[in-house]
C-alpha cells in the first residue's frame, strides 16, 4: 500500500504522528506538506493529495487540518475521492468496510494524537467489503460521470 498524506497548518502534529505509525507498521506514503505553523490554504495540501489517489499513484491518502472538514471538503472535490472524516474507530472501520472510502480526514483540534493513530491504524488494515455496498458506490461514480 502507497499512502499520499497531507496537512495544513492545523494538522502537522498529527500528520507527524501518522508518519511514525506508517513508518513503524512499513507503510510507504508521501509528504505532501505542509511542515509549518504559519497559516496556509487547505485546499493547496489536500488537491494535491486527492489527485495523486484519484490518479492511482497512490492507493490511499490522509489528511489532517484543524477540524477535517475543509481538507474533505477540498478533497472530495476531486473526481473518484470518497474522503471520509473520522473522528473514531467505528466510523474508520464502516467507511472502509462499507464506502471504500480511499482518502481519511482527521482534526487536530478534535481529537488527540493517540486516538488518531488508532483511527488511521484501523482505517488502513480494513478492507472493502464490497457486495450490497458496491451498487451504492456504482451509483456514486456513475453520477461523477
Amino acid at each position: 500500500m502507497k499512502v499520499a498524506i497531507g496537512a495544513d497548518h492545523g494538522g502537522v502534529k498529527i500528520k507527524e504522528e501518522i508518519k511514525a505509525l506508517m513508518d513503524e507498521h512499513g507503510i510507504q506514503y508521501e509528504d505532501f506538506g505542509c511542515d509549518c505553523h504559519t497559516s496556509v490554504d487547505y485546499p493547496d495540501y489536500a488537491i494535491p493529495v486527492a489527485e495523486k489517489v484519484a490518479s492511482g499513484e497512490f492507493d490511499r491518502g490522509i489528511l489532517v487540518c484543524g477540524t477535517g472538514i475543509g481538507m474533505s471538503i477540498a478533497a472530495n472535490k476531486v473526481k473518484g475521492i470518497r474522503c471520509a472524516l473520522v473522528h473514531d474507530t467505528f466510523s474508520a472501520k464502516a467507511t472502509r468496510q462499507h464506502n471504500d472510502s480511499n482518502i481519511l480526514a482527521m482534526g487536530e483540534r478534535v481529537i488527540g494524537p493517540g486516538l488518531a493513530r488508532e483511527i488511521a491504524k484501523t482505517w488502513l488494515e480494513t478492507e472493502y467489503e464490497g457486495g450490497r455496498h458496491a451498487r451504492r458506490i456504482e451509483k456514486i461514480t456513475t453520477y461523477e460521470k
